[in-house]
């Protein structure tokens, strides 16, 4: 049986939504979900969990999950 990554690191992937934007830290294939650095107005705000199908279809093309 073949091992599942448990979650797979990504560079440079970042996205803006509405006053917000975000820059994808890791992706979670098991959950669906991915770890997010938010900044608001250019303030870090913190790390959020976003699940992957709220994501923007340009980023979702980009994580590809398999």
């Amino acid at each position: 049986m073949a091992k599942h990554k448990k979650s797979i690191e990504l560079v440079n992937v970042s996205f803006t939504h509405e006053r917000n934007s975000y820059t994808v830290l890791r992706f979670f294939p098991q959950k669906m979900s991915v770890d997010v650095m938010a900044y608001e107005d250019g303030v870090k705000t913190g790390v959020k969990n976003i699940p992957f199908a709220h994501l923007p279809k340009e980023i979702k093309k980009i994580i590809k999950p398999n």
